[in-house]
């Protein structure tokens, strides 16, 4: 394999990488959209007071955030593993249609997970959390369903899939495989690392909300009474936390958002995006400069005369 070559599979896969990273971008960036600023209304009014559509669309666009993110980043990481341990098939798994084929498949999955919410009546107000969310105790076979699917098994499969590069990298780096093994480079386990992280991350966030969730499912009457609020609480902001978190983990670990968000910082600290120069100094300019007739072709032609 030549070295034009191998560049090419790498533009080819970051891009497709890229369509997986912009998607769990946007499913970060919806509850900042709408849910937020409500919740943010009901903590200075200490109490819900936009109806009963406000409340509704709230907690569908919050489930939304949280099940595109985990289903996102089981793309991500099925992805990855598909790269890595099956690089001869990848191009062929993931074209540029096929890729953004399985982003749609992805949304459409999230929001199917989500209308039963609307059947079931569990997206409600907690005064707890000041928020419309799922409410735990509207059904437990829901409410286990909702655990099992939406978090328990994928969590499992991207276990497995990180699981599995991981022992690769590992027998690669000790040259225990054969030739024909893909050859990973510093940039492929830069990226893996950061969407490892990325699924710690999640994992260890909402980890604490869910199993939560599963108890109370269990056996409301024992269990609910027993989980004190401000664990429920701690649990609740610390995994909606988490939709913050990304934006760190990209920046501390790609040198790629490092690198924008210092252009970021400086353009903001110098204020040239804000403050464009004023049409004095245009004017000032357009003074310095030579007159036409000044020009050496101008010399030319007036000493010519």
């Amino acid at each position: 394999m030549n070295a034009s070559l191998v560049i090419n599979l790498g533009r080819f896969s970051q891009k497709h990488r890229n369509i997986f990273v912009v998607s769990l971008a946007v499913a970060d960036l919806v509850v900042a959209v709408y849910p937020y600023p409500l919740v943010l209304v009901s903590i200075f009014h200490n109490g819900w007071n936009l109806g009963f559509v406000h409340c509704q669309i709230s907690g569908f666009l919050m489930g939304l955030s949280v099940i595109g993110s985990i289903f996102n980043i089981t793309g991500i990481a099925i992805n990855r593993y598909c790269y890595i341990c099956h690089s001869l098939k990848y191009d062929k798994l993931y074209s540029d249609k096929n890729s953004l084929c399985y982003v749609l498949l992805i949304w459409i999955l999230t929001v199917v997970a989500i209308v039963p919410n609307f059947y079931v009546g569990s997206l409600q107000y907690d005064p707890r959390v000041y928020s419309c969310t799922f409410a735990q105790s509207a059904s437990s076979a829901y409410t286990i369903a909702v655990v099992f699917f939406h978090f328990i098994l994928p969590i499992l499969i991207v276990t497995y899939c990180y699981l599995r590069i991981w022992i690769l990298v590992i027998q690669v780096r000790r040259r225990v495989k054969p030739d024909f093994r893909p050859k990973l480079t510093p940039h492929d386990v830069r990226n893996f690392i950061t969407m490892f992280v990325v699924f710690v991350l999640f994992a260890v966030c909402w980890g604490p909300l869910n199993f939560i969730g599963l108890a109370v499912a269990i056996d409301p009457g024992r269990v609910a009474p027993l989980i004190p609020e401000w664990f429920f609480v701690s649990s609740y902001f610390m995994a909606y936390f988490n939709s913050c978190l990304n934006a760190i983990v990209y920046g501390l670990l790609n040198q790629n958002f490092r690198r924008e968000y210092k252009k970021i910082i400086i353009s903001l600290c110098t204020a040239k995006m804000f403050f464009p120069e004023s049409s004095n100094d245009a004017v000032d300019r357009i003074k310095s400069k030579p007159s036409p007739l000044m020009t050496n072709n101008n010399r030319v032609k007036v000493d010519s005369v």
